[in-house]
């Protein structure tokens, strides 16, 4: 069963529109909710007048931070980075005096329709005093610039540094050495379906229940016990289905915990959805990282040495479980899948009057492999030598493996230049060089494109968890086989529309030998699935998947034990296959599954025999070591000069997941997650004023690739089981959005080296590149872009 592309069997009620969503949860007596959110990037509240909107007829109540102040906690900061200020100010539930982002709630309209609620918002009385505000990197490094907060006397809130080998004698005995300043630009999670909560608060048995879009249940019921003061045991979290999420519904929000206050003070179900203007306001942005990175090779193109640093935008705050973690991504990644003996980088997250930054497919490691592979290609292009052969001669060995890089991290197996190979050979790379050539001729720009990378999943082992200052991240799952011989797996991560009810009832059904709809896969409720720390860093089939598949072994030992009973021998003599136990040598002695089920929980002779009744295990996992997917992507684009326009001709996506429990789901989550790269790459981009006001607030100003603009992608995956498990699998779901960034814009820039254009930051629009031709064909000095 593992290995076998199986239809997905939850897009059953997705396609038919069977689904339920928070939206589609509604309860007697509900109200609704609507935020008033700040309309300055940074400003001190002069007046908050509510006594209108109070009024109105269907008006519940109207909450300020002032109506909650007493009774509920600040917002914990967890997985603090270990050198981060000692007094790094939480996120606010709701804006007490101070406003310090475009979208920071300042107050909660309860009302008993949607648009009551929206219309009452419009009726409160707010004014400011407008503050300095900082709206880019670039001046929130600079030592008198605005301080977002100044009690920190700085804009810097935590430094990281990554510092081994002699990097001072690598630069010193390099041929080459090239230093570029590059971004990684802000981007918007845009999941189908936005953030939303539906909060019941039981006044008589003073419990929570709250729906929830989230990605992490169990983590959510801890924050709000925090946060509300409620025993934990008394507060249940729903997650419905999920229409996607990416990492932006990772964090604990404000607006979340005010929804669920409100509740308890009113003692009726309150939902509140998020509308998409809002989720570009008030839900976390991902990427916005700024490099300044030098790097050292010899004169055959080997990479000797790196340095340099990374500035991470971590927007107003710093969100409680999130953000800190992204640059403690990048940072090893800088590494890539190459050999490079030494590295002296260091990192900052700096604060911002901006939304908030969190993670967002990928968290991190697609700003370092993008970083590195840019670097890479200038490298190739200074030496004059072909891209693919610069990465060739730098590639971690075959066979070193595993193999512990410069930066800390051991990847566990892969072959990276047998995935190039097979990369050029789907893209008869020789042929392209050779129509490339010929395009020039005749006056076309026609760009290849090559990246490399390399991705850490398995978020978070013990071992790593106690070197990163951070908490384990082990996964659980229970296994139930009912007296009919069904099976009931119910596991701690949360599926948002990766497959994990095919892929895990795949697990179990592979190792209980059954077919698979003997299988029914739940999670993403608290009352009944086992603690979990959720889906997020390419986890789910890693951690949970190992979890499951321990849980089918241990169940089928304890069935083993129960048919030894039944027939009478001892369990080493049982036999098992599709179903079936027999006695080894005598096989037709044989009892089904289903009588066993059936005996766990019926037979008094098992009972008697010392088996507990009932067949259930439940099991954690911790795996000693991260994952570390691999791959060799390639583009091909054509850019049109008389308009800048970027037309995709090919991609080809050559990945190493490890072992693939479904290709079929495999292939998809590829599709997906370069469709999102190239979105970043060529068209999506969080625009701010230097002032800190946002110019991209909606669809009609942010840019999202449509199909039209994606090309057939051409897949091929190999399986390297990675020894850090006993499945073997290493994930998919981030390598698209990890690989298709720099691959595109590897492909863009080598379109542009006629008119010698070394660098360009993404996103690569047709505006951007029309001023780059015009300007490299006029003479004038240019090339390196925003």
């Amino acid at each position: 069963m593992i290995g076998r592309s199986i239809r997905r069997v939850e897009d059953r009620r997705f396609l038919t529109g069977r689904a339920t969503y928070v939206g589609d949860v509604h309860l007697p007596g509900m109200l609704y909710a609507a935020f008033l959110r700040s309309p300055v990037p940074h400003g001190r509240i002069t007046l908050l007048d509510t006594a209108a909107a109070s009024r109105f007829q269907g008006v519940v109540a109207v909450l300020t931070a002032a109506d909650i102040a007493s009774r509920v906690r600040p917002i914990p900061l967890i997985r603090r980075p270990p050198t981060a200020h000692e007094a790094l100010p939480a996120p606010p539930v709701l804006a007490d005096g101070i406003v310090r982002y475009q979208g920071e709630p300042i107050a909660l309209v309860v009302a008993t329709s949607p648009a009551l609620a929206l219309d009452a918002v419009e009726a409160i009385q707010l004014e400011f005093e407008t503050l300095p505000a900082v709206g880019s990197l670039n001046e929130a490094r600079g030592a008198t610039s605005p301080l977002v907060h100044p009690s920190l006397e700085t804009n810097i809130a935590f430094s990281r540094r990554l510092q081994q080998g002699d990097v001072e004698a690598a630069f010193a005995k390099a041929a080459v050495r090239v230093r570029q300043e590059m971004r990684n630009n802000r981007v918007v999670p845009n999941p189908l379906e936005p953030r939303g909560m539906v909060a019941a608060y039981d006044p008589a048995r003073q419990t929570l229940t709250c729906w929830l879009s989230t990605q992490r249940p169990h983590h959510t019921r801890w924050f709000l016990a925090e946060i509300l003061g409620l025993p934990e045991q008394d507060i249940r979290v729903i997650m419905p289905d999920v229409g996607g999420a990416f990492g932006a519904k990772e964090p604990m929000y404000p607006d979340e915990v005010a929804v669920a206050y409100a509740s308890m003070v009113l003692g009726a179900p309150v939902k509140w959805i998020e509308t998409r203007s809002e989720h570009f306001l008030a839900t976390t942005h991902g990427r916005d990282q700024l490099a300044d990175l030098e790097i050292a090779a010899d004169r055959d193109g080997r990479i000797l040495g790196l340095r340099g640093e990374v500035w991470l935008n971590l927007g107003a705050y710093l969100y409680p479980n999130t953000s800190g973690v992204v640059l403690a991504r990048t940072l090893p990644l800088l590494n890539g899948c190459y050999a490079i003996p030494a590295v002296d980088v260091t990192g900052y997250g700096v604060f911002t009057n901006t939304v908030p930054t969190g993670p967002y497919r990928g968290a991190g490691r697609p700003e370092g492999i993008y970083f590195i592979e840019r670097l890479i290609d200038m490298v190739a292009t200074k030496l004059e030598m072909d891209p693919v052969e610069i990465r060739r001669r730098n590639f971690v060995p075959r066979g070193a493996f595993p193999f512990t890089t410069v930066t800390g991290l051991t990847y566990d197996s892969g072959d990276y230049h047998v995935m190039l190979d097979r990369a050029l050979e789907l893209a008869d790379y020789e042929g392209l060089r050779a129509a490339q050539r010929e395009a020039r001729e005749q006056g076309r720009l026609l760009g290849i494109g090559i990246a490399a990378y390399v991705e850490l999943g398995g978020a978070t082992p013990s071992t790593a968890a106690a070197m990163e200052g951070s908490s384990p991240l082990w996964e659980s799952a229970t296994m139930t086989a009912d007296p009919s011989g069904g099976v009931t797996v119910r596991v701690g991560t949360a599926g948002h529309g990766q497959g994990h009810e095919t892929a895990f009832a795949q697990i179990a059904a592979s190792v209980l030998e059954l077919p698979i709809e003997s299988f029914r896969v739940e999670f993403g409720d608290t009352a009944t699935a086992p603690f979990g720390f959720g889906t997020f860093g390419t986890r789910s089939m890693t951690i949970g998947g190992s979890a499951v598949y321990i849980a089918g072994q241990r169940l089928l030992d304890r069935a083993k034990r129960i048919a030894a009973i039944l027939l009478e021998c001892t369990p080493e003599d049982v036999d098992y296959c599709q179903g079936t136990f027999t006695v080894r040598g005598s096989p037709m002695r044989r009892v089904g599954f289903q009588d066993v089920c059936a005996a766990a929980y019926y037979s008094a002779a098992v009972h008697q025999q010392g088996e507990s009744p009932g067949l259930t295990v439940q099991v954690t996992y911790d795996p000693p070591n991260y994952t570390y997917a691999a791959g060799v992507h390639l583009a091909v684009v054509e850019i049109d000069p008389s308009t800048g326009e970027v037309h995709l001709r090919r991609y080809i996506a050559v990945d190493d997941c490890g072992r693939a429990i479904n290709p079929m789901i495999v292939e998809g989550q590829v599709h997906g997650g370069v469709a999102q790269g190239i979105g970043q790459a060529l068209f999506e981009h969080a625009a701010y004023t230097p002032q800190a006001y946002f110019t991209s607030p909606s669809l009609l100003d942010y840019a999202l690739p449509r199909a039209s603009a994606l090309p057939t992608i051409e897949t091929a995956l190999y399986e390297f089981p990675s020894p850090s498990n006993p499945l073997g699998v290493k994930g998919i779901g981030e390598g698209g959005a990890i690989a298709a960034p720099p691959t595109i814009s590897n492909a863009v820039l080598d379109a542009l080296r006629p008119f010698g254009v070394v660098h360009l930051d993404m996103p690569h629009t047709a505006e951007q590149l029309c001023q780059a031709i015009a300007c490299m064909q006029t003479g004038r000095e240019g090339g390196t872009g925003e």
